[in-house]
């Protein structure tokens, strides 16, 4: 009998890839599991760690963020380590399932030990596992298309990015909720049941997907080359720029949380839990990815010709009006009132729209940029703009702490901080983005002729 072999190289085919369902599968449980967890990472750490005795020992709110925003940024650094391994020793495939589970192993951890030390762990487990499949599962969207299907990508990683935030929208409405009724075993035990089932899905679509062969060290090899440095530099001083839109962005699970705290959580008849407004994020992505998809960018289209680069400008001006709304629920705070928790879901819409402008243009961009055999290792190097983003917030954070707890930028000022942090970036970007040489690379299709 003989053995079932892989695909190595996409099929000429006009029609959708076979292993995408399992793709998006895989994704929605993943991020169902990895969001869940981090929603309520920041609430546990200040209402129900434990001491190395078992007694209750919650930690500040500025240390807090600090350890969440150190642990984001481990998340999104470890891929650099995920596409070593697999383009140059595991392949794409192997490297997935092994991280996978110890993916799973750290969320178990979180789920039974709830002292700092099992914290400490947990996030280390957590982040390596994470991080190191991430920019596999990426580079792997991409590795399924060729070049007559390519039109077909953009669409499927809109796709992928929904099926991010279905299970992100429903983790964030359920965790919280479980973290309430429950407690931590039952809130984190949930994430890592449904990273569990995320490893299954992948492993059940080994035979649908195109395994493209891994490079060895020859990879190493083209990434020091001529080619591969140019296509480094280039990407990376864009992504010097969207660092900065990652320390915004990824306090909506931190300092947003416990903005929440202050505020008249009533809203839509229906008492909100401080963790539970970060479902506002996925769920607008669930919206808007179609209104800028079908509406908005044609509408652009007619009168200013969108490229990648321009998009992530105009998300780079609008991603600083959410924290002006930010600061000015703080000064509502401070005059002695009680703002409604909708105020934040105003918030939430700008911060989203700038999220599909910024984040799903550089992913899609990151790939067509990246040279053929550097797929996974330019995603990871497109990552470490997301953990040099909440480097930043955590050293701010870190730097901001007085012996007391307190803040050295209370309130408003916090939030102003990073608008203006947020205004110089865009506007340093808007020449560089204009000078930058594009040039796009896509898998050879299995017909295809060898390049000479």
């Amino acid at each position: 009998m003989t053995k079932r072999a892989y695909l190595t190289a996409p099929p000429a085919s006009d029609k959708m890839p076979k292993g995408i369902p399992y793709i998006l599968t895989n994704e929605a449980a993943e991020r169902f599991a990895f969001y869940g967890m981090r929603c309520i990472l920041v609430y546990f750490m200040t209402h129900h760690l434990l001491g190395p005795d078992g007694t209750l020992a919650p930690m500040s709110e500025e240390k807090s963020k600090m350890w969440f925003h150190f642990f984001v940024s481990a998340v999104y650094f470890t891929p650099l380590l995920g596409a070593l391994l697999s383009d140059a020793l595991l392949g794409i495939f192997p490297t997935v399932i092994i991280f996978s589970l110890v993916y799973c192993a750290g969320l178990f951890t979180l789920a039974f030990n709830h002292t700092q030390t099992g914290l400490a762990v947990a996030l280390a487990l957590i982040a390596i596992g994470s991080g190191i499949i991430k920019p596999c599962v990426t580079a792997n969207v991409g590795n399924q298309f060729g070049k007559t299907n390519r039109h077909l990508m953009a669409k499927v990683y809109s796709w992928f990015y929904w099926s991010i935030n279905l299970g992100a929208v429903i983790s964030n409405l359920l965790v919280p909720k479980l973290l309430a009724r429950y407690g931590p075993s039952v809130a984190f035990g949930v994430p890592a049941a449904l990273m569990f089932v995320a490893t299954v899905a992948f492993w059940l679509g080994r035979w649908e997907f195109v395994h493209i062969p891994r490079a060895g060290f020859g990879f190493v090899k083209e990434c020091f080359s001529g080619e591969g440095l140019r296509a480094l530099l280039k990407l990376g001083i864009i992504y010097l720029f969207v660092a900065p839109f990652w320390a915004i962005f990824d306090q909506m699970d931190s300092a947003w949380v416990l903005l929440a705290e202050k505020l008249d959580r009533h809203w839509l008849w229906y008492d909100w839990e401080s963790s539970q407004i970060v479902a506002a994020n996925p769920f607008l992505i669930l919206i808007l990815i179609p209104a800028f998809s079908y509406v908005i960018y044609p509408a652009i289209n007619r009168v200013f010709p969108l490229t990648p680069l321009r998009k992530i400008g105009i998300g780079l001006l609008l991603a600083g009006s959410p924290f002006a709304v930010s600061a000015l629920i703080e000064y509502r705070i401070a005059a002695g009132g009680k703002p409604s928790i909708a105020w934040m879901f105003f918030a939430y819409v700008l911060l989203t729209s700038a999220e599909i402008l910024v984040s799903i243009t550089a992913l899609e961009f990151s790939y067509t940029q990246a040279p053929k055999k550097m797929k996974s290792f330019v995603m990871a190097v497109f990552f470490l703009s997301i953990s040099l983003g909440n480097t930043f917030t955590a050293i701010v954070n870190h730097v901001i702490e007085n012996p007391d707890g307190t803040s050295k930028l209370a309130g408003a000022n916090y939030y102003w901080f990073f608008v203006a942090v947020m205004v110089v970036t865009a506007v340093l970007y808007i020449p560089v983005a204009m000078r930058y040489p594009a040039k796009e690379y896509i898998q050879d299709e299995a017909s295809d002729e060898p390049e000479q």
